[in-house]
């Protein structure tokens, strides 16, 4: 057991299952999960309370299944908040997220509901991501921020960029895309960053994170005062958190190699047709059937008539 421990460090890595539902999935440490969103509403929305609906596991297989807390939040208007810890890529991410919330939203009108009111609660869906979503995503354009790691979505007026729809919004952060350093840190959100990406390798509450805000969690997250159940639960997580890495970036080699196999053969594929086209070139000026030279260098004779 003292080995274990060792092993492991001395506090609870959040970026488990287990380490999500640890610090934030608990009614008695709600505090901190309210902190937490707040930061990220950064005075949008100030929650003072919220509760807690059954945790639920993502997806039809066992490796697929990841924490969903479903909260309602005691604030201004009431809002509703899909909270999910996403730990890697995961294809299609962004239709999930848009399934979620369609799913929350469906569930706030009662079955066999008549008349015309459809008044909806504001939802929110929030992902912390272990990956970078552009890069495994997507549209290959480069987003020009100061917080590349935050994405604020919103449904809004592509000509105006005015918000069409001001009840339902996406907050992901993406963790890889975090690499401030302690002295770069000037938000709340910044420290919560910071401290999800570099808890498990802490051995203290460093002076430049706010000990009104962190000390609870170093308070509750040493390994030593887990009980062996949940010891025993936590390193199950983190292996599985470790192996779904390593396939993870197992697929990403393969994929890079095979990728930079697919450019050599296409560049030398090109270098073939190039040397095609200058023989065709030539026999057409010896005054050779246009027929013939295709027929001899693989080209169409459309390609050829056109040289």
């Amino acid at each position: 057991m003292a080995r274990s421990k060792k092993h492991l460090g001395r506090y609870v890595d959040p970026r488990t299952d287990f380490g999500w539902k640890f610090y934030f999935g608990r009614e008695d440490n709600k505090i901190l999960l309210i902190e937490f969103l707040n930061s990220l509403f950064h005075g949008e929305k100030i929650i003072s309370d919220l509760r807690y609906k059954p945790v639920e596991h993502d997806g039809d297989y066992e490796e697929m299944r990841r924490v969903v807390f479903d909260l309602h939040c005691i604030g201004s208007d009431g809002e509703v908040f899909i909270i999910e810890m996403q730990q890697l890529f995961q294809e299609f991410f962004k239709d999930r997220a848009v399934y979620y919330t369609s799913r929350l939203i469906n569930k706030q009108l009662a079955r066999g509901k008549k008349g015309s009111d459809y008044y909806l609660p504001e939802v929110y869906f929030i992902g912390i991501l272990e990956f970078d979503m552009d890069r495994n995503g997507s549209t290959g354009i480069s987003r020009v921020t100061e917080r590349p790691y935050f994405y604020d979505v919103a449904l809004c007026d592509k000509l105006t960029k005015e918000i069409f729809y001001d009840k339902l919004g996406y907050k992901m952060i993406s963790l890889p895309l975090f690499n401030k350093q302690p002295e770069e840190l000037k938000t709340v959100m910044d420290q919560w960053l910071y401290l999800l990406k570099h808890l498990s390798t802490m051995d203290r509450l460093p002076s430049f994170l706010d000990k009104r805000i962190f000390g609870l969690i170093f308070e509750i997250g040493e390994i030593g005062k887990l009980t062996e159940e949940e010891l025993m639960s936590y390193e199950a997580s983190l292996k599985h958190k470790r192996d779904a890495e390593s396939v993870f970036n197992s697929a990403k080699k393969s994929g890079e190699a095979l990728g930079h196999a697919k450019g050599l053969a296409e560049g030398l594929a090109e270098g073939e047709r190039k040397k095609a086209l200058e023989t065709a070139k030539a026999f057409k000026e010896m005054g050779l059937p246009i027929a013939d030279i295709a027929k001899g260098t693989g080209l169409s004779v459309e390609e050829v008539e056109k040289l």
